[in-house]
């Protein structure tokens, strides 16, 4: 039964990609306890993915444990206490019960959320035993200690190798100096792993895992008032609210940087150098995104079209490849220059991607550079939503911050607005060429 479900499942998802889902309406409510539920009905197959977002990120990790919200997320999945006549449930026994149901579930932490994911066929028994075992996972994890012990090890051995490595010394230390002591920056390490313990998963769990906190977004084969029923089980294993919910801490904005600083790391056995270049870029909900969006298309997020290609590696043989990107999240996420060359090239290298970015900050695209990235990102757009699993991802983002409701619907057309001076100016007012953070990892200079 479940090998069939999941060739079905699979199956779907398949077919999936030959619908429209752009003109879908997003319905979006309030449920009484505060629940916020973001709704895309798709009736074309029969199943449904679920994703529900806590402010239970990175960002809320103390420095010195750093790591918590992620092994939070990893452990959620480990164990469930027993409850009533319901006997505990180990990984083991999870696993096979999702099998069995030919359904799925996941938990993950990224900088800003804690996310849990579920996804099932709408088949009424089905979907019934689905919600009611991730309603167990997400309102009562049993964060069983040996089993944290076990992945505390696994966890700080893959930190060890990854230490081996420059590319990991390279994103440390960029990272660090970009957000200069903000969560945004924090990593685990063995150190912070080792003050981490299963009380402080449970505090975590108690206090941002709440209904009231909950941003559900819906995707798939159900009515508003089965997805309404879906988003209050999931959650009925909470604590229910007694009332509002008090408003979390603030977290500090990443901070612009004074002045530019450089990292030149020594490696001697890195038979590439590791260059990241960059800085605090914008906010998700910066109304500039789409100028930015696009520009950045032109400048280095275009692969083999874009202007760091074309300087870097085309017109000089500098690097196999060379990207940027900006990370935009509830605080200003980094814009990042990337690239690998031969140590003894590093300096031209870096020189040669700072001057392509201060000409872009400068002049912006050209009329054709502009309507290659705009033909590009409107032709393309269909693959970012081809499937429930993307359009669920689009949908959370768009709950998590606050977009409006049809965001989807006007995306191509606001790609189309987009002028060369639009561009310009909000490269102008994010990026300060002259005060931006430079990583060299393993350059000639350190050997």
């Amino acid at each position: 039964m479940a090998r069939i479900l999941t060739r079905f499942l699979a199956a779907c998802a398949s077919l999936a990609a030959a619908s429209s889902f752009a003109a879908l309406p997003i319905q979006h409510w309030t449920q009484p306890g505060g629940t916020g539920v973001w709704l895309i009905e798709s009736h074309t197959l029969p199943f449904v993915n679920v994703e529900v977002d806590f402010d239970a990120g990175g960002r809320r990790d103390p420095a010195a444990k750093a790591g918590l919200a992620d092994a939070t997320a990893t452990m959620v999945s480990k164990g469930v206490q027993a409850r009533g006549s319901e006997p505990a449930l180990d990984e083991n026994q999870l696993s096979e019960a999702w099998a069995d149901l030919g359904a799925g579930f996941g938990a993950s932490a990224g900088s800003d959320r804690m996310s849990f994911t579920m996804r099932s066929l709408t088949d009424p028994p089905l979907l019934a035993k689905a919600v009611a075992l991730a309603s167990r996972e997400i309102g009562e994890p049993s964060f069983p200690d040996a089993i944290w012990e076990r992945e505390r090890q696994r966890i700080s051995a893959a930190i060890r190798e990854a230490n081996t490595k420059p590319g990991t010394h390279a994103s440390r230390a960029f990272a660090q100096a970009v957000y200069n002591g903000h969560p945004y920056g924090y990593e685990a390490t063995e150190e912070t792993l080792a003050r981490i313990s299963t009380a402080d998963m449970r505090e975590v769990h108690r206090r941002y895992v709440q209904p009231c906190r909950a941003k559900v977004s819906i995707v798939g084969d159900v009515t508003r008032a089965q997805a309404d029923e879906i988003a209050t089980r999931l959650l009925s294993r909470l604590p229910a609210a007694t009332g509002r919910c008090e408003p979390l801490p603030p977290v500090g904005e990443v901070q612009p940087l004074a002045a530019p600083v450089v990292r030149e790391i020594p490696f001697p056995t890195a038979a590439q150098a590791q260059v990241l270049i960059g800085q605090p870029g914008y906010k998700r909900d910066d109304p500039d995104y789409f100028p930015l969006l696009v520009g950045n298309y032109i400048l280095g997020g275009g692969g083999f079209v874009s202007r760091l290609t074309s300087e870097v590696r085309e017109k000089r043989g500098l690097s196999y490849s060379v990207y940027s990107y900006f990370a935009p999240g509830l605080h200003a996420g980094a814009f990042t220059v990337g690239l690998q060359t031969r140590p003894d090239q590093a300096a031209q290298a870096v020189q040669v991607a700072r001057d392509v970015v201060a000409r872009f900050v400068r002049e912006g695209p050209t009329d054709a550079e502009l309507k290659a990235a705009k033909d590009f990102l409107i032709g393309g757009f269909a693959l970012r939503i081809d499937s429930n699993a993307k359009l669920l991802d689009n949908l959370a983002s768009i709950a998590w911050h606050g977009l409006p409701l049809d965001y989807l619907d006007t995306w191509t057309s606001r790609v189309e607005k987009v002028t060369a001076a639009d561009i310009r100016a909000a490269f102008a007012r994010k990026l300060q060429p002259d005060r931006m953070v430079t990583v060299v990892v393993g350059g000639a200079a350190n050997r």
